[in-house]
């Protein structure tokens, strides 16, 4: 099936993968950066504000997080790379939201993606993500991202 898009909604695991060199799909992540030049990659809110979070958690960075002053601007040097910008939440988002609820099953834990991929299929945008979970969601156009062969092993 060919969906016109609008550009793409890299998933908050795709925005850290691509902060963190060291993270295990940074290699992945930095190839569908190569590949997506020239299309426009969007931000949301949520996946804007959950990139800052993990970049700025020891839990998850260890001694590489960033203050909150720092990740903050690393968020915003991001935002000021060409084709990247913050989407406005689009019309339909929640019509589509509640559509689901009427229609699919999902665990609590997932609401999050639930939003990001109401959010991509409203915005006519393509959802791009490491995580298997959004195949649930019916018609939406995302591109699910694997591990290189040297991550995987």
């Amino acid at each position: 099936m060919s969906v016109l898009t609008l550009g793409d909604l890299p998933d908050v695991n795709v925005w850290v993968a691509l902060g963190a060199p060291d993270h295990p799909h940074h290699a992945a992540a930095a190839a569908y950066w190569r590949a997506a030049s020239g299309r426009r990659l969007r931000f949301c809110r949520t996946t804007h504000l959950g990139m800052l979070r993990i970049l700025s958690q020891p839990a998850a960075m260890r001694d590489r997080a960033l203050d909150i002053r720092s990740v903050w601007l690393a968020g915003q040097q991001v935002l000021a790379q060409p084709g990247v910008a913050m989407e406005a939440e689009p019309t339909g988002l929640d019509a589509l939201l509640a559509c689901w609820t009427d229609t699919l099953r999902w665990p609590a834990r997932m609401w999050t993606d639930a939003y990001l991929a109401a959010f991509a299929s409203a915005a006519h945008l393509r959802l791009v993500s490491f995580d298997a979970d959004f195949a649930r969601f019916p018609d939406l156009h995302w591109l699910h991202l694997a591990p290189t062969p040297s991550e995987a092993a």
